[in-house]
């Protein structure tokens, strides 16, 4: 027996990102409902609203899928503020930081390290985000790889394998000896609580060869493959990525024709982390490049104590129209039916009968308010499975 149904009705604009809906980049409705019955669409539709058991109305306001996160480091501790005043004051970026999370990781219990990623997750969830990829990296042995990971699937089912972030300290000089763990006893270990493996493909961390064999070794353990690439300039990681056959690469700061021709042509993603970018101080990427040559563009927060401490989509979007070169719908695709592509999904991200029940009210009608008042909070409501978090709306 089904559970009791749901109209989310009122609804000014619907952003399905359904292609059969060929109004704007977007599969924009308006005047449209959404029907929900035991977490999942049920039906879509304009004009009069079916009778339900419940109702949502959205008042006029915009409706939308919730944000798939597909890239994000949640399960961590300690504290890095200092090292971003630095930044902030000249200092460039290194990803040698990371060493300074993996010795407060290591040393916290595992109700600590929940308690932090429930608290960034439920911070996530008011902001819309309804799906979360969380990697693993900031414990860089088999026991708190695993560790990481299992506290993790306690948010998210969508959890990473990413011993290959930093070669910790007690391996200093020994970089194959680092990667042979990986590959081996630390995979062995982790690989049951992970969907994907990932490589940090970057100076300072691993050169291709070594994420080419920590990567291959994932897929011989059944896992998904992902790649940070070409975060600090120009390097292999975008043609590894696409030779391997990755769900994404990501980063994708610094691109090169080839990089773009590559991509293009390819089922990878180029996951864009704008906030990075901000946080940084590096160059924003300019999207329009793949986009225009036809390639799949995904935004993602990376949201981590480093680089970017933000689990805000909405932010990323505001910096994806403003410095990246992306319009709006562009942005709001990225963000969602992107993010889902990355993730090898099809069911998030959209908003179409038999997709899951996860959307969003904005407290507009117009979603270019993301970046025309960046920083306002945007949501009114977040709906999981069906079951509406913050209900902000009337019913």
């Amino acid at each position: 027996m089904s559970g009791p149904s749901t109209v989310i009705d009122n609804i000014g604009l619907l952003i399905t990102n359904d292609a059969q809906f060929e109004v704007g980049a977007t599969g924009q409705l308006r005047d449209a409902w959404v029907v929900l019955i035991d977490g999942f669409i049920e039906a879509v539709g304009t004009g009069q609203a079916p009778i339900t058991d419940q109702r949502i109305n959205a008042a006029g306001r915009c409706v939308m899928p919730g944000f798939v996160d597909s890239h994000s480091h949640l399960v961590f501790a300690g504290d890095r503020s200092d090292e971003f005043a630095a930044r902030m004051a000249g200092r460039a970026y290194e990803a040698g930081g990371i060493r300074t999370t993996v010795a407060a990781t290591r040393a916290a219990t595992d109700d600590e390290l929940l308690t932090r990623a429930s608290w960034l997750t439920d911070e996530a969830n008011r902001s819309g985000t309804t799906t979360i990829e969380i990697k693993s990296g900031y414990g860089l042995t088999a026991g708190h790889e695993a560790r990481i990971l299992r506290v993790a699937h306690h948010v998210t089912d969508e959890t990473t394998f990413l011993g290959a972030h930093v070669v910790p300290p007690e391996f200093d000089g020994r970089v194959d000896e680092y990667v042979a763990l990986v590959c081996g006893e630390m995979l062995a270990e982790c690989a049951p609580h992970a969907r994907w493996v990932d490589a940090f493909c970057e100076r300072g961390a691993f050169d291709a060869d070594q994420c080419r064999a920590v990567l291959q070794a994932g897929r011989d353990a059944g896992l998904g493959l992902r790649l940070h690439a070409n975060q600090l300039g120009n390097g292999p990681g975008v043609q590894l990525a696409v030779e391997l056959g990755c769900a994404s690469a990501d980063h994708c700061t610094y691109l090169s024709d080839d990089d773009v021709a590559a991509l293009a042509t390819s089922d990878t993603v180029a996951t864009f982390l704008p906030a990075t970018d901000f946080s940084t101080r590096q160059p924003y990427p300019n999207a329009r490049r793949l986009l225009d040559a036809g390639g799949t563009v995904a935004l993602a927060s990376n949201c981590n104590p480093g680089s970017s401490y933000t689990t805000s989509m909405p932010f990323c979007i505001a910096l994806a129209v403003r410095d990246m070169n992306m319009t709006i719908d562009e942005a709001i695709w990225a963000a969602t039916a992107g993010g889902a592509t990355a993730l090898r999904r099809v069911d998030i991200g959209i908003v179409a009968t038999g997709a899951r029940a996860d959307l969003v009210v904005l407290n507009t009608a117009n979603p270019i308010e993301f970046v025309y008042r960046p920083g306002i909070p945007a949501i009114a409501a977040t709906i999981i499975d069906g079951q509406t978090l913050w209900p902000a709306v009337d019913s």
